[in-house]
C-alpha cells in the first residue's frame, strides 16, 4: 500500500467550462493564488463527432471549434503569460491521430485537431527565447473512455444511440502513462496508439497517396456500418 505525501493544500479542484472563455483568467488566477505557480498545463478537454458532413448542421461545427480549439487556446493564453514571466513551464495538449490524418464521420473533430496541431506547432516557434517552456502535442489513437457516449452528431440536441465495443482500444492507464513519459522527456509530438492505427499514422506521414487509397476503402465500409447502426472500430477516436 502506497501512502501519498500530498496534503489537503496540495490539491485544488476547480470546475471549468472551456466554452466560457470569460472565466479562464479568473480560474488561472485562482490556481496561482493557491499554489503560487503553474508548472504544467494539460489541455485535455474536447468532444468527438459521429456524423456525415452533408447531414450535419453548421452550428455543430461551430460548437466543436468553440470547445476543442478556441477553449483550449483561451486557457493556454492565460497560463502561458505566467510561464513567460517565470521563463519555465510545459504546455501539454491532447490532440489526436485525427490531427494527423482525415477520416469519415469526423470532419469537424478532425478539423479541430488539425487546428490545434497547427496552432501549437506555430506557437512553439514564437517561444524560441524561452527554451525552458515546452510545447508538447500528444496524439492518441483509440483509447478506452466515455468519448463515444458524448460525441457530437448531426445536430446539437441529438446523442449517439450506440457506443459500440471499446475492448479493442488502448487501456486508459497505458495512454496516461505514455503521456507522462512524453511530458517528462519534453517530446514535441507523441503518437500514442496500438497497431494497426499507428501504422496508418506512418502511412499518412510518409506515403499519403497510399493512405488516401486505404482510407477510401476503409471509410466506405465505415460509412455503411454507421448507416446500418454499427459503430465501426476502425480509427474510432
Amino acid at each position: 500500500l502506497e501512502i501519498s505525501s500530498l496534503s489537503e493544500n496540495d490539491i485544488l479542484v476547480l470546475r471549468l467550462d472551456l466554452t466560457d472563455r470569460s472565466s479562464h483568467e479568473a480560474a488561472t488566477n485562482s490556481v496561482l493564488k493557491h499554489f503560487g505557480k503553474i508548472d504544467v498545463l494539460v489541455n485535455n478537454g474536447g468532444r468527438s463527432q459521429r456524423s456525415l458532413f452533408v447531414d450535419t448542421n453548421l452550428d455543430v461545427y461551430s460548437a466543436i471549434i468553440e470547445l476543442n480549439y478556441l477553449g483550449t487556446i483561451s486557457l493556454t493564453k492565460y497560463v502561458l503569460n505566467h510561464m513567460i514571466q517565470r521563463k519555465k513551464g510545459k504546455i501539454v495538449t491532447v490532440s489526436s491521430v485525427m490531427g494527423i490524418m482525415g477520416a469519415p464521420l469526423a470532419t469537424g473533430y478532425c478539423a479541430s485537431k488539425h487546428a490545434l496541431q497547427g496552432f501549437f506547432n506555430s506557437l512553439r516557434t514564437e517561444l524560441t527565447d524561452y527554451p525552458e517552456i515546452s510545447i508538447i502535442n500528444i496524439c492518441p489513437g483509440p483509447v478506452q473512455s466515455k468519448i463515444i457516449q458524448n460525441v457530437f452528431t448531426e445536430n446539437l440536441a441529438k446523442s449517439l444511440e450506440s457506443s459500440g465495443d471499446q475492448s479493442h482500444k488502448m487501456p486508459t492507464d497505458r495512454c496516461a502513462r505514455l503521456t507522462l513519459v512524453s511530458t517528462a522527456n519534453d517530446l514535441k509530438e507523441a503518437w500514442i496508439s496500438d497497431h494497426p492505427y499507428l501504422a496508418v499514422c506512418y502511412l499518412w506521414q510518409y506515403a499519403p497517396t497510399w493512405a488516401w487509397w486505404l482510407m477510401n476503402r476503409m471509410g466506405k465500409r465505415r460509412i455503411q456500418n454507421f448507416k446500418s447502426g454499427v459503430v465501426s472500430a476502425f480509427l474510432s477516436p
